[in-house]
């Protein structure tokens, strides 16, 4: 029997902005993330959703609850879906990381399958914490389209997962901006990518990681590693 999970990372939020590292730190959504949260559920009135579960945290849960309003749905929260959490990392600049921590900021970037927090998660422990909710959740919504609002990190992990390649190519997976819908059919404990990434009901303007530097010399660099 067939279920469908539909991923969402959440709408934008603080530390997406202002560029600080939040996993397990508590922000919510921007002025622009609720915009994007709107388009979201104006966008879910076409999609079939049975059941909607979310992280704990405020960023997901006032993601979903645009979701959950559309829908006519609760939200069954769970700690297990939160983002890694960063230990030392939490609420640091992004551009401070490669100064504080300049091993830890190289697995991150280079070798994320090798990353350990420091005094936080390692990513195989976070991506292991990942796998067994989401599986768990597979497995008692069978048949089923189930809707699941989690977290950028998150969603690059289980990607791998969706592949069936292992956590060592996680460098290779692409970040989903806010509010990308992902979504993937599990069958007899088999994971079949239907949807990647799909930001269709934002416009450009509407997006954030799109129109950051970070990200825009991120795309620069792997064109040109690639000429």
């Amino acid at each position: 029997m067939k279920t469908r999970l539909i991923f969402v990372r959440h709408a934008e939020a603080e530390g997406n902005i202002n560029r600080h590292f939040h996993g397990w730190t508590d922000s919510n959504i921007t002025e622009k993330g609720h915009i994007q949260a709107a388009k979201l559920g104006e966008r879910f009135k076409n999609i079939d959703v049975d059941v909607i579960y979310s992280s704990s945290l405020k960023r997901t849960l006032q993601t979903a609850s645009y979701i959950a309003k559309v829908k006519n749905l609760p939200i069954i929260r769970t700690d297990k879906l939160k983002e890694i959490n960063g230990g030392d990392w939490e609420n640091e600049l992004w551009d401070e990381l490669p100064i504080k921590w300049p091993e830890e900021y190289d697995t991150w970037e280079n070798m994320p399958h090798a990353h350990r927090m420091p005094n936080g998660e390692t990513m195989e422990e976070f991506n292991q914490r990942l796998v067994k909710e989401i599986i768990y959740i597979a497995e008692n919504n069978k048949g089923k389209n189930v809707c699941i609002v989690t977290h950028g990190t998150a969603i690059r992990a289980l990607t791998c997962l969706f592949y069936g390649c292992s956590l060592e190519n996680m460098a290779k997976i692409q970040w989903q901006d806010n509010t990308a819908i992902t979504i993937v059919d599990y069958e007899d404990g088999k994971f079949t990518m239907v949807l990647e990434g799909d930001v269709s009901h934002l416009d450009k303007e509407t997006r954030t990681i799109e129109n950051q530097e970070w990200w825009k010399k991120l795309k620069e660099s792997n064109f040109n590693g690639n000429e």
